[in-house]
């Protein structure tokens, strides 16, 4: 680090005393990032979801409440986003890709964009959704439902250029609902679809000009993996915003599973790369390593999730990565090489277990076509797409988790019959149900070691919470239920603290930031994607629950604010 970099943290860590604290554990990789901002997905390259600002903490959390509200005026599939917050504007992406800019003190939109769509997007399965924008080099960029990448001035919100990157008429799901992500000057992204008859990639652009760099194709172009033509309608689309690791100048991002869905007989061999966690060069694309977590995956168990980076015992960096399939894999960061291997989900039938020193599945259950299959977990998995969150003060991940299975009866399908809405799930019943001697399904909130598993502490939920978990340098944890309520929990041992009701569940993130020098909660509220119709059955309320969509801002008043100030 050089002095320019020593003195920068050490200033921000003076002026922003009653903010945040100068913590001496361990540290993030982008420990320049302002802590007063939430400048990509994750907030940092290590996916951990945790603001180091304190001023809102464990004594005065009870005083928090409602600053302002924000309300795009359209609530198709709820609000799935999460925030970015940069020098004190908010930016997020509302349902059918309506960017807005805000000022993050008062809410007031300062812009609005929304680009002219192809109106293909009212005709595939994932409409509407979005999961947040890319802010950097000036511009904002999505990924569109229509196949494009597309940049936004950052300060007017007009359009400055816009690369179609997929033909959305030839290639069913090949639609966009995550933000492209940033490593330098490229932008790359996966596309949705992993449950439709495509064959998986990832795109990179420049990010100035909007130029095509280069194209990873997910299906590894090997008869042994994929016979015949099968990889052409094989999936893996990867789907949820990737991470640049600057340190390593690595890209990591997860595939899909593989297609058809539940019926692998046509398909015979490993099928890389889906199910599968890459590492990628940025500037050429070309594959440093993987780690394919299911070979020959025939229960949909997606690898999209975040790729948490902590250290393990020996102060080396290491990926924690869950997958659907309820299993959590650590990895050397450098190299893929598996380190442990640990069960997030109690109720997994489709393995007798996973080998924690190789990764190897141990003992698979083969799904037998034209029968009733039960698998655990369900197609959701273990959890949802909803990220958890890491405190580098407790050491401990905190995440969402749910116990579902499925019924199954797999079946050919073929691939020219699917509609451009339909899935290609080789399936002729598919029923989420509680698992074997259970009632009904179950949720809760975890707090776990990332490299062990071991359970610090555990709130249990009755219907799973589907939105993205945060945590802070002030003690907390804030995570949102399916109902409608944010709740805010001890770090350290998980009692409720303080709780809001929204009215409509949360599926998108929670963030924090500050705005002339106060402290923010902003919540993404509004239920809503595929999830819940997936669910029903096993979670009936779900259901019945209301939709909408609203940007939800929280902090605590001057006035009533506890934590001591410095004199003027």
């Amino acid at each position: 680090m050089t002095l320019l970099k020593k003195f920068t943290i050490t200033g921000i860590c003076i002026a922003s005393s009653i903010l945040i604290g100068c913590q001496t554990a361990e540290v993030s990789p982008t420990a320049e990032v302002s802590p007063n901002d939430w400048p990509q997905y994750h907030r940092t390259s290590n996916a951990w979801r945790h603001s180091p600002l304190k001023e809102i903490n464990k004594e005065n959390i009870n005083k928090l409440k409602v600053a302002w509200i924000h309300q795009p005026g359209d609530i198709q599939m709820g609000l799935q986003a999460t925030p970015i917050v940069i020098d004190g504007i908010a930016y997020y992406i509302a349902p059918n890709n309506n960017v807005f800019a805000l000022d993050a003190a008062t809410g007031k939109t300062i812009w609005h964009y929304q680009p002219d769509l192809d109106p293909i997007v009212e005709e595939v399965f994932y409409v509407a959704a979005s999961r947040g924008v890319t802010v950097g080099h000036g511009n904002v960029y999505i990924g569109s439902l229509d196949g494009r990448f597309i940049a936004v001035d950052q300060k007017t919100g007009k359009e400055k250029w816009s690369t179609q990157v997929t033909d959305l008429k030839n290639c069913y799901g090949c639609l966009f609902s995550s933000p492209p992500q940033l490593a330098g000057d490229i932008l790359f992204g996966g596309t949705t679809g992993g449950d439709q008859p495509q064959r998986g990639k990832i795109y990179a652009v420049n990010a100035i000009t909007g130029k095509a760099e280069w194209t990873f194709d997910t299906i590894k172009d090997d008869p042994k993996s994929w016979p015949r033509d099968s990889g052409d309608v094989g999936g893996g689309g990867a789907w949820l915003p990737g991470t640049y690791d600057e340190k390593s100048d690595t890209i990591f991002i997860g595939t899909s599973n593989a297609a058809p869905d539940f019926y692998g007989a046509e398909r015979e061999g490993d099928n890389k790369y889906t199910s599968t966690l890459l590492a990628l060069e940025p500037k050429t694309g070309k594959l440093k390593w993987h780690h394919q977590e299911i070979p020959h995956d025939e229960w949909d168990y997606d690898a999209a999730y975040e790729a948490l980076i902590v250290k393990n015992d020996k102060g080396e960096d290491v990926i924690v990565h869950l997958s659907k399939s309820g299993f959590v894999s650590v990895l050397a960061k450098n190299t893929g090489e598996v380190e442990n291997v640990w069960p997030l989900s109690k109720h997994i039938n489709f393995v007798e277990g996973v080998n924690p020193k190789t990764g190897e599945l141990i003992n698979r259950k083969p799904m037998i076509a034209g029968k009733e299959n039960i698998i655990c977990p369900y197609l959701l998995g273990a959890r949802s797409w909803n990220h958890g969150a890491y405190n580098p003060d407790t050491g401990l991940w905190y995440t969402n988790a749910m116990e579902a299975c499925n019924v199954v009866v797999p079946h050919p399908q073929e691939s020219d019959s699917v509609a451009m809405a339909g899935l290609y799930l080789g399936v002729s019943k598919l029923v989420a149900v509680p698992p074997p001697g259970e009632e009904e399904g179950s949720a809760r909130l975890d707090a776990r070691d990332p490299i062990t598993g071991k359970l610090k502490w555990s709130v249990d939920y009755d219907l799973p919470g589907l939105g993205s978990v945060l945590t802070t340098a002030g003690g907390l944890v804030f995570n949102g239920d399916s109902r409608g309520l944010i709740h805010a929990y001890d770090a350290d041992d998980g009692e409720e603290l303080w709780s809001f009701n929204a009215g409509s569940g949360i599926r998108g993130g929670i963030v924090s930031y500050a705005a002339n020098g106060k402290q923010y909660i902003l919540v993404s509220t509004g239920f809503g994607s595929h999830a819940p119709g997936f669910m029903a059955s096993v979670f009936p309320e779900v259901s019945g629950l209301p939709g909408g969509a609203a940007l939800v801002a929280f902090t605590v008043d001057s006035a009533s604010n506890d934590t001591e100030r410095p004199q003027e």
